[in-house]
């Protein structure tokens, strides 16, 4: 049975402000117009959420400054946000199924859009790092269940991959876009407005949120209301973040790296027991029994651990070793999100529809382990267009992967499962970031390091360290590759059918 005929959230639902009245349909153009607007709406809450993660980094001296953070402070202007975010996605996503996914995506914006004021405004340490968790709960809010609102909204294979590819290309765009926004913001205004900015942003997606998409109400907090659940996972999932954030001041094999890290493993290992044996489970377990499900999430979050050295590295790499500002580094990545905006708006669906979506994944993940392969030997004086303009190209690969590999893993739930599958592609997503993000910078730095104590120059030094990042980074995705290979197979005619009917 498709989706569209079993859950008030469906497409085909009329949506209580639609002229049509007495259970009628409205006309097929102002379901396609309001479904468009939707997906307008969805688009643009990523954009602004993964927006506003990568334009803080560029403002973090002037913060810094401003504010009076120590060194150690500092850090937590990010990890905050990435605490709370990556930590309640999974509980995010399974209230939407529970209440309703619109009610929790337009509390989370509201929340969102209040936090971003509030950290605007901050005018000490204490108050931004308390605004920047609460922008990362509303943003966990709103990003777990925007998959599932689009996947629900659009049921159709071929449009739900143009969905899918526009919804891939607005956080491509976002993290690309705030890289140079936030470098004009700060220096023609001040660092406030990298904040300030997502006041009408969020508010214009608020009210137009309101118009456009569909009511649902929820299967009711009764079919899965699993308190002790929700809180051993959440507190997992925050305190191992926590950890993983803290490795590159402590280090992996630290007394409080071990101890926190073997507590947040007892908490998840507890909250897998606790759904297995729970009457009303928050995560049912029989979500995980899909391949592409279970083999999506597990590609995922190697290949994003391993993206995070093209992303954050490289920009390490522009600008200190060749010397590039921080606008400057903001354009001389910018082909890169060109390229992954032309693949995913305007080839990935029409390939996913022709060789499908497990060859079309292979594809991407093939030009991104080339991409980090010709960084792994980027030279200490690199040029530009010889060097890396070509990896900056080959990074299309992302355009490919992401929105094959977001349709796989949000085909593999069933429709009362939809806000869930999306919370934990969401999860796996962050928490694959911070692997990457502990994992890649410590490697690179400790290979810096025996660099400088074995006579090379700084340049040669950070540029062998970067290297490192990169090789390890192309052997995660070679590693995904395998993954996906072996993980994401078609699966017979009649399976849909059994995932389905057992959901």
């Amino acid at each position: 049975m498709s989706p569209a005929a079993s859950h008030p959230t469906s497409a085909a639902a009329p949506h209580p402000t639609s002229p049509a009245t007495h259970g009628s349909p409205p006309p097929p153009q102002l379901a396609t117009r309001a479904r468009a607007m939707a997906l307008g709406v969805i688009a643009t809450s990523m954009l602004m959420i993964v927006l506003d993660g990568s334009i803080v980094t560029v403002a973090m001296p002037a913060v810094q400054d401003d504010l009076g953070f120590t060194p150690a402070g500092l850090s937590w202007v990010v990890n905050a946000y990435l605490i709370a975010f990556g930590s309640l996605l999974l509980l995010a996503g399974r209230l939407g199924d529970l209440v309703g996914r619109r009610p929790v995506f337009l509390f989370g914006i509201g929340l969102f859009t209040a936090a971003s004021l509030v950290a605007g405004a901050a005018g000490s340490p204490a108050v931004l790092i308390a605004a920047r968790f609460a922008q990362g709960v509303g943003s966990a809010m709103s990003a777990a269940v925007a998959l599932g609102i689009l996947v629900t909204l659009f049921t159709e294979p071929a449009e739900r991959a143009r969905a899918i590819a526009v919804f891939s290309f607005t956080g491509a765009a976002g993290a690309s876009i705030g890289q140079v926004l936030g470098g004009v913001l700060t220096d023609a205004l001040s660092w406030h407005w990298i904040f300030f900015i997502n006041l009408p942003i969020g508010l214009a997606v608020l009210l137009t949120a309101v118009r456009v998409l569909p009511a649902d109400r929820g299967q009711g907090l009764a079919a899965g209301a699993d308190v002790a659940g929700a809180l051993l996972v959440t507190a997992g999932l925050m305190l191992g973040i926590y950890t993983v954030v803290g490795v590159e001041s402590y280090g992996w094999v630290s007394a409080r790296t071990l101890g926190l890290g073997t507590l947040a493993l007892v908490l998840l290992a507890g909250f897998v027991l606790r759904q297995a044996t729970a009457r009303t489970p928050l995560m049912p377990l029989r979500i995980l029994r899909s391949r592409k499900v279970s083999g999506a999430n597990a590609v995922q979050m190697l290949m994003v651990a391993a993206l995070f050295s093209f992303q954050v590295i490289v920009a390490l790499h522009l600008q200190k070793v060749l010397g590039y500002g921080a606008a400057a580094t903001g354009l001389a990545m910018l082909p890169a999100a060109v390229v992954i905006g032309a693949v995913s708006l305007g080839l990935s669906a029409r390939l996913c529809a022709r060789f499908g979506e497990r060859t079309v994944l292979l594809t991407g993940i093939a030009l991104l382990i080339g991409a980090l392969g010709l960084l792994s030997r980027v030279p200490v004086r690199a040029e530009y267009v010889t060097d890396l303009l070509p990896v900056m190209l080959l990074a299309a690969g992302f355009g490919l992967a992401l929105p094959a590999l977001t349709s796989l893993g949000m085909s593999g739930a069933g429709e009362d499962d939809a806000g869930l599958a999306s919370g934990l592609f969401n999860t796996t997503q962050q928490i694959g970031m911070a692997l990457g993000v502990a994992v890649l910078t410590t490697l690179a730095a400790g290979r810096t390091e025996a660099l400088r104590a074995s006579g090379s120059t700084s340049a040669e030094a950070l540029t062998g360290g970067y290297r490192l990042a990169f090789t390890v980074g192309a052997a995660l995705l070679a590693t995904a590759f395998a993954v996906a290979f072996l993980m994401l197979r078609r699966e017979p005619a009649t399976a849909g059918g059994r995932a389905g009917a057992e959901a």
